[in-house]
């Protein structure tokens, strides 16, 4: 099953995956047009970001981003899990998760690279617990489901940015803040 996830990725197609919190909708960023199919099915603008998942640091380095070393600390304390760094590549910013689902892993490492990944549910409405409930949402804007029964829920991710050696929490979540300043260590909150 997850040679087909990979492959309907890699023809650009949509695919719901379990993670570590909700069922997402994956989409490959290289392939011209799936993330616009992704926004389109969930009646999302195409404005608001998507955030990247990966198998592990390696693959969020093979995005030509420099954690650093607070980067690093946190990644080595939280990933897999619940915690979006927001970091600079080139002259953009990118939300990058590293999720702690086996069957997300597993497609993630077989692809190779990062994709895209967003809750699979129309915008503005409650996130899928389960892959019938993701099916219902998004209809046949979706090729290929990956069903590992009831996710989690609960709490979304934490979200930081790591900029110039110093962190800064843009939404806390499943971790908590005091937490983070912990891992971070000497490292300054912006």
């Amino acid at each position: 099953m997850i040679d087909e996830v990979v492959a309907a990725l890699r023809r650009g197609e949509l695919v719901i995956v379990p993670t570590d919190t909700v069922y997402g909708v994956a989409a490959d960023p290289n392939v011209p047009g799936a993330i616009e199919r992704l926004c389109r099915a969930k009646h999302r603008p195409d404005n608001k970001p998507i955030p990247l998942l990966a198998a592990d640091c390696r693959q969020v380095e093979a995005c030509q981003v420099e954690l650093g070393p607070i980067g690093r600390a946190l990644a080595a304390r939280y990933w897999p899990g619940a915690l979006t760094m927001v970091l600079k590549t080139g002259n953009t910013w990118e939300g990058f998760r590293v999720p702690d689902h086996p069957a997300t892993q597993a497609v993630l490492r077989a692809f190779g690279g990062v994709l895209r990944v967003t809750s699979a549910n129309l915008s503005a409405e409650a996130p899928a617990l389960t892959a019938e409930a993701a099916v219902k949402a998004l209809g046949t804007a979706v090729s290929l489901v990956l069903d590992a029964g009831r996710a989690p829920g609960g709490v979304p991710s934490t979200v930081i940015k790591i900029e110039q050696g110093q962190y800064q929490v843009l939404r806390e979540g499943a971790i908590k803040s005091a937490e983070i300043a912990a891992a971070a260590g000497s490292y300054e909150q912006a």
